[in-house]
């Protein structure tokens, strides 16, 4: 699990290979990642849209924009948390992911970024 913390909000991802929906002779390696986001500060925040960057080994760096995590926009009050599940195709079976999260501070409107913590893709075959 890879953490960081911006501005009190703090996200957490724990990625896992899926082997069985992978095809490693056809250059097809299925990831799945889990992130927590914990509204550590003192104010309700909602994250309003999330940029990725996407790294594979067989491929140039990919960008990923769009409003929300899987369809939502959640709102955070002090002490709450939002996990959600997505995933990643790679060609190669090794890469990294990192990113933003673009919220706001709903007290007063001021708009702020919150780092995602770069994390890593391996197939585990790669790994001894």
């Amino acid at each position: 699990m890879v953490i960081a913390v911006t501005s009190g909000i703090q996200v957490s991802v724990e990625v896992t290979y899926q082997s069985e929906f992978s095809s490693p002779h056809q250059h097809h390696f299925v990831f799945t990642y889990k992130v927590t986001i914990e509204n550590k500060s003192n104010q309700t925040v909602q994250l309003l849209r999330r940029r990725w960057e996407i790294s594979d080994a067989a491929e140039i760096k990919k960008i990923v924009e769009g409003d929300g995590v899987v369809g939502q926009q959640p709102i955070l009050e002090p002490g709450e948390s939002h996990s959600y599940v997505s995933g990643c195709n790679l060609k190669s079976g090794l890469g990294k992911m990192t990113g933003v999260y673009y919220m706001e501070k709903l007290f007063d409107g001021h708009k702020f970024e919150v780092a995602i913590p770069e994390f890593q893709m391996i197939a585990s075959y790669f790994q001894n």
